[in-house]
C-alpha cells in the first residue's frame, strides 16, 4: 500500500486542500451563523424599543444598544450598519390605542396596562415578528398575532428573567427576546418578540451545499494537479532508480538527463558525477593492475633468466656467477621497493597510515636528508643546498615519514637537474586561508631544481600512479613512477597539501605544507 511515491504525494496534496477546505468552510459558515443570529437578535431588539416609544411613552427597555461596545467582536461594524438600515426602515402601526395622560405611578402598585387590550399592532417593515406586551405580572395584554392575548407566561424562562429585570434572548428554530420596561426605574411590563430563523436555516443550508460543491471541485482540481505535480517529481526518480539498478550491474555508462535546477536537477547532477567518477577509478584500477603487472614483470623476468643461466652451467663460472648474483640482488631489492610503496600507497588510501606525530625540527631533517642524499648527487655532478629561512616554525608531522617524502622529492630532483646544476631544498614560512577564511600558520617546504621541466599539458598528470613525463628514461633512471604519488599522500595524511610547478626548459619546483607549531629557535 502507498509503495510509490507519485500515489504518496498526490494523497498528502489531497490531504492538505480537504483539511483547507474544512476548516475554512467550518469557520465561515460557524461566522455567518452567529452573524446571522446576531443580527436577527439586534432586529428584535430595535423593533422592542419602537413598540416601546409608540405604546407606553416614557418607558425604557433594558438591552443591547445598537451602538459598538468596546469589547464587541470583529465584525460588528457590519452587523451594525445592517441594524441601522433595518432600524431606519421600521415603523410602526398601532390602531385602537388610547394613551392615557402620563400620571407617576404609585409607589407600592403596578402601572395598569389594561388600555392596550384593545390594541393593533403592524410593523410596516415585511418581518415576520410577532409582539407581545407583557403587564408586571407576566398577562399578555397585546398580541400582534391575536392568538395569545390574555394568557399567562410567567413560567416562560425568558418570561421569567424579564420579570426579574435582566434582558433575555434564546434562539432554536426562532428568535425570541424578553426585555424589561420601566418607568422611573419601576418595572411596568415585558417587551417579548419572536421571530422565525427559516431564512436564516435556508441560507446557511444553502452555503453549505455550495460549499461542499466546491469542495469537490476543488478535491477533483487539486487531484489532477497533484498528479501532474508527483509525476513531474516522480519521473526523474524513476529514471535515477533505473540508471542506479543499471549501474550496480557493471554498465558504467549511464547518465540520466539533468532538465531543472532543484533538488532534483542537483540530484541527477550528482548521480551523473558519481557515475563518471566510478567509470575513472575502475579506469583507474585497470591500469594500475595493468601497471603493477607490467612492474612486476620485468624485474621477474630477469630473476628467472639469470637462475636459468645458472642452472646451465653458469654457476661453475665464479665470475659470471658474481654478476648474475649482483643482478638477482638488485632485481630483489627492486621488488621490496616496488611492494612497499604499494603497501604504503594502500594503507593511505585506507587511512590505515601509522603515524607517529612529534615537533619536528623540519631546517634540521632537511639538513639531515641532503646529506644522505648528497653521494648520489655528486655521481650525477649536481650541488645540493638548503635555504632554511629564518622563519620557518616546528612542525607536527612523524619525522620517519616526512623524510621519506623529502627523500623522494629530492630523489626526482637529483635524477631530472642537469649535470653542474643545483638542487635546492627551502623552508620557510607560509600563510595560507583556513576553512573559516582565517590566516592559519603553515610550514612550506620546496624542492627546487633546474632540469628540463615539464611540459604544460603533461603537468596535470604528475602525481598519478605509475605516470612518468619522460617514458624514455629507464625505470631505474626514471623510478617507477609512485615517488610523487607517495609524497603526496604522506602529506595528506599529515593534513597538509602537495602540489608541483613547472616551466619547460626552466626547472621544477614541488612544493608541500605541513600545520606550524612554532618557531624553531
Amino acid at each position: 500500500m502507498l509503495r510509490t511515491i507519485r500515489l504518496r504525494l498526490t494523497l498528502s496534496h489531497l490531504a492538505v486542500i480537504v483539511l483547507a477546505m474544512v476548516l475554512s468552510g467550518l469557520l465561515l459558515l460557524s461566522f455567518l451563523e452567529r452573524y446571522f443570529l446576531q443580527a436577527a437578535e439586534e432586529s428584535l431588539a430595535a423593533q422592542a424599543r419602537i413598540t416601546t416609544q409608540a405604546l407606553l411613552p416614557g418607558a425604557i427597555v433594558e438591552g443591547p444598544s445598537l451602538e459598538t461596545e468596546p469589547e464587541e467582536p470583529l465584525w460588528a461594524p457590519a452587523i451594525n450598519a445592517v441594524q441601522q438600515q433595518r432600524v431606519s426602515n421600521l415603523a410602526l402601526q398601532a390602531q385602537n390605542v388610547a394613551v392615557p395622560t402620563p400620571e407617576p405611578a404609585p409607589a407600592d402598585g403596578e402601572l395598569d396596562l389594561s388600555f392596550l387590550a384593545d390594541a393593533s399592532l403592524q410593523l410596516s417593515s415585511q418581518l415576520e415578528t410577532r409582539i407581545r406586551i407583557l403587564d408586571a405580572g407576566g398577562v399578555v395584554q397585546v398580541d400582534s398575532q391575536s392568538e395569545g392575548q390574555g394568557a399567562d407566561l410567567r413560567n416562560d424562562p425568558l418570561v421569567r428573567q424579564a420579570l426579574a429585570g435582566e434582558y433575555a434572548s434564546s434562539n432554536d428554530r426562532a428568535m425570541h427576546v424578553a426585555m424589561p420596561a420601566t418607568v422611573d426605574g419601576r418595572l411596568v411590563g415585558v417587551v417579548y418578540l419572536s421571530q422565525p430563523l427559516d431564512d436564516l436555516t435556508a441560507v446557511i443550508a444553502d452555503l453549505r451545499s455550495r460549499w461542499l460543491l466546491a469542495t469537490g471541485i476543488a478535491l477533483l482540481l487539486s487531484g489532477a494537479a497533484g498528479l501532474l505535480l508527483s509525476g513531474a517529481i516522480a519521473r526523474p526518480v524513476r529514471r535515477l532508480t533505473a540508471a542506479a539498478g543499471r549501474v550496480a550491474e557493471g554498465q558504467l555508462d549511464q547518465q540520466v538527463p539533468v532538465s531543472s535546477q532543484d533538488e532534483l536537477g542537483r540530484l541527477s547532477q550528482a548521480f551523473n558525477e558519481m557515475v563518471a567518477r566510478l567509470r575513472a577509478a575502475r579506469q583507474m584500477q585497470t591500469d594500475f593492475v595493468a601497471n603493477v603487472s607490467h612492474e612486476l614483470r620485468t624485474p621477474l623476468t630477469a630473476l628467472k633468466g639469470t637462475v636459468e643461466t645458472l642452472r646451465d652451467g653458469a654457476v661453475d663460472d665464479r665470475q659470471v656467477r658474481d654478476r648474475f648474483l649482483e643482478t638477482v640482488e638488485s632485481e630483489t631489492d627492486r621488488l621490496i621497493r616496488l611492494v612497499n610503496d604499494l603497501l604504503t600507497l594502500s594503507r593511505a588510501d585506507s587511512g590505515a597510515l601509522d603515524l607517529r606525530p612529534e615537533a619536528t625540527d623540519l631546517v634540521a631533517l632537511v639538513r639531515a636528508t641532503v646529506e644522505r642524499l648528497g653521494p648520489q648527487a655528486e655521481r650525477r655532478k649536481v650541488a645540493l643546498q638548503v635555504d632554511a629561512r629564518p622563519d620557518c616554525p616546528l612542525a607536527w608531522a612523524d619525522p620517519d615519514r616526512l623524510q621519506q617524502v623529502l627523500v623522494n622529492l629530492l630523489d626526482n630532483a637529483i635524477k631530472y637537474a642537469r649535470p653542474g646544476s643545483t638542487v635546492t631544498a627551502v623552508c620557510t614560512l607560509a600563510s595560507e586561508p583556513a576553512v573559516g577564511g582565517e590566516p592559519e600558520r603553515q610550514a612550506l617546504v620546496q624542492v627546487q631544481d633546474e632540469g628540463p621541466g615539464i611540459p604544460a599539458e603533461k603537468l596535470s598528470r604528475i602525481g598519478q600512479r605509475f605516470y612518468r613525463a619522460d617514458q624514455a628514461r629507464s625505470r631505474e633512471d626514471g623510478g617507477s613512477g609512485l615517488g610523487l604519488a607517495i609524497a603526496r599522500a604522506l602529506v595528506q595524511a599529515h593534513g597538509g597539501r602537495l602540489w608541483v610547478e613547472s616551466e619547460e626548459g626552466v626547472g621544477t619546483v614541488v612544493s608541500f605544507t605541513l600545520p606550524a607549531l612554532g618557531p624553531a629557535h
